[in-house]
C-alpha cells in the first residue's frame, strides 16, 4: 500500500524537504509513500483527519522564533489525530530576487515563520522594504515574475527548483536554525521516547497548574516543552501543551498520565514517538 502524506506546498518548501526525508526513512522500513501537496498547516492537518490522507508532515517548532502556534492550535481542535514521529531539519534561508541591488527592493514576501528567523538580517539590510507573510516560502516566489521590485525569503533548493537568482544566502539570523516536524496519523505508536499531550483545567485558581506538574516531578519525569495557548473561550483560560521524555521510564509515566487525567478538565495525548535527525 501506498501512504499519501500530506504536507504544507506547493514543491520547494521546507516541509517538503521534511517531508522528502521521511519517505527516505519509509522506504528503509519496506514502505512506499507519496507527497501531496495543501496549501496551509490547517489542510494538511484536515487532510488526515478527514481520511483524505494517511499522514501528514507539519511544521511545530523553530529554535529561535519558538512554536508554530497554527499547528498546536488546530490538532488541539482535531480529534483522532497521533503523532508518529518527530523531525528535526535544519533550516537556510536566502533572499531570491530578480533585482540586482538591495535600493531595488520595496516588498519581501515569505512565510511569517521565514520573515520572523530573518528579522535582523532584513533590518539591518532592507530597513524601508514592507514585509508581506505568505502561505509558504514557496508560494511567495510565484509573485516574482508578477511584480517588479520585490524579494522573496526561500530555501536554495526551492530557488533551484524554480530557476530563480539568489541575491543573498544564509540570511537567517543564527546560524544553528533548525525547525521541528510532526509526522502525524491517526495512529498512536508505544514504547517511544517522547509523549506530547495537552491539557484545560478544570478552573483558573492558584495551584491549579501546579497539581498537573508535580505529577511529573514526584516520578523524576522530565518535561522536555511546556507552554500555554489561549482556549479562545475567555480571556485568562490557556491549555498547556506538554512533551515528556520517557525512555527506561514507561511505567512511572503511564501512571502519571492516569492521575493527571484526575486534575484536568480535557486531556489529549497526541502520542508516543520517536525523534528522527535529518542533516
Amino acid at each position: 500500500m501506498t501512504l499519501k502524506i500530506a504536507y504544507l506546498g506547493p514543491t520547494g518548501t521546507n516541509t517538503e524537504t521534511a517531508g522528502l526525508a521521511y519517505l527516505n526513512w519509509l522506504e528503509q522500513q519496506k514502505k512506499v509513500g507519496v507527497l501531496c501537496p495543501y496549501p496551509s498547516i490547517t489542510q494538511t492537518l484536515k487532510a488526515v483527519s478527514e481520511n483524505q490522507a494517511d499522514l501528514a508532515v507539519v511544521p511545530v517548532e523553530n529554535s529561535t522564533q519558538g512554536s508554530v502556534t497554527i499547528t498546536l492550535d488546530t490538532i488541539w481542535e482535531l480529534d483522532h489525530l497521533k503523532i508518529t514521529h518527530a523531525l528535526i531539519l535544519p533550516i537556510h534561508h536566502a533572499l531570491i530576487s530578480p533585482q540586482s541591488s538591495f535600493d531595488q527592493i520595496n516588498t519581501v514576501f515569505s512565510h511569517p515563520q521565514a520573515l520572523a528567523q530573518c528579522q535582523h538580517w532584513l533590518e539591518d539590510h532592507l530597513p524601508k522594504a514592507q514585509l508581506v507573510a505568505s502561505n509558504s516560502t514557496t508560494e511567495a516566489l510565484q509573485r516574482l515574475d508578477k511584480e517588479a521590485n520585490i524579494a522573496a525569503i526561500a530555501s536554495p533548493r526551492a530557488a533551484q527548483l524554480y530557476n530563480l537568482p539568489i541575491l543573498v544566502d544564509n540570511i537567517n539570523d543564527y546560524p544553528e536554525n533548525k525547525t521541528r516536524f510532526w509526522v502525524l496519523g491517526q495512529e498512536s505508536g508505544t514504547g517511544a521516547s517522547q509523549i506530547s499531550l495537552a491539557f484545560s483545567l478544570p478552573a483558573n485558581v492558584p495551584g491549579a497548574l501546579m497539581n498537573p506538574l508535580s505529577i511529573f516531578y514526584r516520578r523524576g519525569i522530565n518535561l522536555s516543552r511546556i507552554e500555554s495557548r489561549p482556549t479562545k473561550r475567555s480571556l485568562g483560560e490557556y491549555l498547556f501543551f506538554i512533551d515528556l521524555e520517557v525512555h527506561d521510564n514507561q511505567e512511572s509515566v503511564q501512571s502519571a498520565l492516569v492521575e493527571l487525567e484526575t486534575h484536568t478538565e480535557v486531556l489529549k495525548i497526541f502520542g508516543n514517538y520517536n525523534v528522527l535527525n535529518i542533516e
